[in-house]
């Protein structure tokens, strides 16, 4: 007999289709990466065989229907059934997980594993001895100081609405305690500080901290050095003496380190920084930025020629042609993907606490400018989530923002930081981060094209609704616990300002595995692939959708599996036939969109945001050296404070991979926001 209907997990009954068996089964194939013609519908037709010949009257539940799947795709190749098997075995782990707290589980399957392989606490023998819901709790509850705020965060957390920045996910709550990503170390010219700092370098990796340097205080390659009689190596080389530590160190444990490394455009070894990354064999756990300044940009512009100075004793020791210097830089970004630009002079202007020194470095990632010895706690709203029928719910925004705040605030106080200088610097700044991921689903679900004039109006809407409210809770919590102890003499106090509690209140990060957690895209990025195959560990494949596509598909009829399959070899829909326009106009990749639009809605962010904003232009790899430097002149012209490039194929060792006649495939934990394997997030 036919098989009619099939009992669901809460009992009730639903009608049988067979359509969605042969879907779950083209998943499991294209995770195997196997090719699959029409062996999907014949194994999908003997799962149907045999479940008529093992239920001719009875009704079959969900759970016999899987376990017939896995009998034939095993009979058919073992690493096909392990596909489907850890797949379902993961589905169920997050179903126990909402029966067991009550409240329905947010959380992706690559969530889960990504927490599992990250975040969860584990014992002696490596086994994990928490869940997701039980790290929430153990963030929330070292950070909050009253049972009123441990509820708030945790409703923020667990639903996903707020996340912070990965080292206070990992350590809070635990005898770590180091809860910052974001470090800025000095480098001064001597052996002794430059050892000194790379000794606190490790430790900070260690913890789980990027760390950001200005290497523009070393003398230059060749310079004398009166001590020995002999002459300085220059910047570069203590760079790879940087990024051999790097190697060394595995941040907790868990993670990877990761730097930047800056020097200014006048130095005198700026054209070995610009050129080093061409062997892809040195500094490969550094981000590396030129600090760009306005006078540089006028002899651009110009064709002049500009000064270089030795910054042992100021003194001017050579020139060369803006201009040629300015291609340099775009050309190695179009072939290496760096050198990327800081506006070094537009940080300054808008650096809050000029009365106590200028900023000469960022992070790894770029968004946050910080000064030598201060670090800076990072988080981000997940804007997907404050969608109300087809609008924001800007009141649910606010209190989100808010709640916020004042979460990033307490993370200050309960700090462990990994040297006293660092702890005094940050502790008078008292700077947070406040930034959002999920942009590109918000667009999504208000039916917004991403490059598109509407989509940049609105973000700089959100953002500056952002910046308002949180600028304005710092206020409240500046009069109620104290303004940061550098308030006096900030450009806060010259603006008339009499309370702020932060130096600076904003940012946009990358997010990365964050964005993951929390089911959304990363930052500001647009979507990176609407499908695509995601390598986890252990060689573990899943095939991923994005879900606001899969539900669209589904509700206008036009979804299958095949279809799937096509949309994953490049990630984009807008060459797929049958996909209506107007989906296709609103599900735009970061490859589908011009380096323009790119650079327009990091401006939009940068515009009301205290800090800067992370944004990868993502070029594709037939892109031009022309493209990146149209770029780089918008994003001065624009006043971002700083931009990165990255052009396809352009790494040796990359975390999105296209292959002829396969799959998009993914790094466990790229999220779409940065493309290099030494991001941090």
């Amino acid at each position: 007999m036919p098989i009619l209907k099939v009992r669901k997990r809460d009992g009730s009954l639903q009608d049988f289709s067979q359509k969605k068996i042969t879907d779950a089964i083209h998943k499991a194939i294209l995770a195997a990466r196997k090719k699959d013609g029409k062996l999907a519908e014949v194994l999908s037709n003997r799962v149907v065989e045999i479940l008529e010949q093992k239920f001719p009257r009875k009704i079959p539940s969900v759970e016999d229907i899987q376990d017939v799947v896995i009998e034939v795709l095993g009979r058919t190749s073992k690493k096909l059934a392990k596909e489907y098997k850890d797949y379902r075995e993961k589905k169920a782990e997050l179903r126990k997980l909402r029966k067991k707290f009550g409240i329905d589980v947010k959380l992706t399957v690559n969530a889960l594993e990504v927490l599992r392989r990250r975040y969860l606490l584990k014992g002696e023998k490596g086994e994990i001895i928490e869940n997701p819901y039980q790290l929430f709790k153990r963030v929330v509850k070292s950070i909050s100081r009253n049972k009123k705020m441990e509820k708030v965060f945790y409703r923020m957390l667990s639903n996903l609405e707020f996340l912070p920045n990965t080292p206070t996910l990992m350590n809070a709550g635990t005898n770590l305690g180091q809860l910052s990503a974001c470090f800025v170390l000095p480098i001064e010219d001597s052996l002794k500080s430059i050892f000194d700092t790379l000794e606190l370098t490790a430790k900070v990796h260690q913890s789980g901290g990027g760390t950001g340097f200005s290497f523009s205080r070393l003398r230059p390659e060749g310079d004398i050095v009166k001590s020995t009689k002999g002459v300085a190596s220059g910047p570069v080389t203590f760079m790879t003496i940087y990024d051999k530590e790097t190697d060394v160190i595995k941040q907790g444990g868990k993670r990877r380190g990761a730097n930047m490394g800056i020097l200014r455009v006048d130095h005198p070894d700026i054209l070995k920084f610009i050129t080093a990354k061409n062997d892809s064999k040195i500094l490969s756990n550094f981000n590396v930025s030129v600090a760009i300044t306005d006078k540089f940009m006028k002899a651009v512009f110009k064709n002049k020629n500009y000064n270089l100075i030795n910054p042992r004793n100021n003194k001017v020791v050579g020139k060369l042609n803006a201009r040629k210097v300015f291609d340099l830089i775009v050309e190695n970004a179009w072939r290496e993907g760096d050198p990327g630009m800081i506006f070094i002079d537009e940080i300054n202007r808008k650096n809050p606490t000029k009365n106590i020194g200028l900023i000469e470095s960022t992070n790894p990632c770029g968004e946050q400018p910080l000064h030598p010895y201060e670090s800076c706690n990072l988080g981000s709203i997940n804007l997907s989530r404050i969608v109300k029928g087809k609008g924001i719910d800007w009141k649910e925004l606010k209190d989100i923002v808010r709640n916020a705040v004042v979460f990033l605030d307490s993370v200050i106080d309960i700090n462990h930081y990994p040297d006293p200088r660092i702890e005094k610097m940050t502790r008078s700044n008292r700077r947070i981060g406040l930034g959002v991921m999920g942009f590109a689903e918000l667009l999504i679900k208000l039916n917004m094209k991403y490059d598109s004039k509407e989509a940049v109006r609105l973000g700089e809407r959100v953002m500056r609704f952002i910046e308002r409210e949180g600028h304005k809770m710092s206020q409240e919590l500046g009069k109620k616990k104290g303004n940061f102890p550098n308030f006096k003499g900030s450009l806060w106090q010259k603006r008339g300002y009499r309370h702020m509690r932060n130096a600076t209140v904003t940012t946009i990060a990358p997010t990365g595995t964050i964005s993951i957690i929390a089911g959304c895209s990363s930052g500001i990025e647009p979507l990176f692939a609407v499908s695509f195959i995601r390598n986890v560990m252990e060689g573990t494949k899943l095939f991923e959708v994005n879900p606001l596509f899969e539900r669209i598909a589904k509700e206008r009829g036009f979804y299958s599996a095949k279809l799937l399959e096509e949309v994953a070899r490049t990630g984009s829909i807008q060459k797929i036939r049958g996909i209506p326009n107007d989906i296709k106009r609103i599900f735009r990749t970061a490859l589908d969109i011009s380096p323009e639009w790119h650079v327009r809605m990091q401006a939009a962010f940068q515009k009301y945001t205290d800090s800067a904003v992370s944004k990868t232009i993502n070029l594709p790899n037939n892109a031009k050296i022309s493209d990146v430097r149209k770029a780089y002149l918008l994003a001065y012209k624009l006043k971002c404070k700083g931009i990165t490039v990255f052009r396809y194929g352009s790494k040796p060792q990359q975390v999105l991979y296209f292959a002829k006649e396969k799959p998009l495939q993914a790094e466990s934990e790229y999220a779409g926001g940065c493309p290099f394997p030494s991001c941090p997030y």
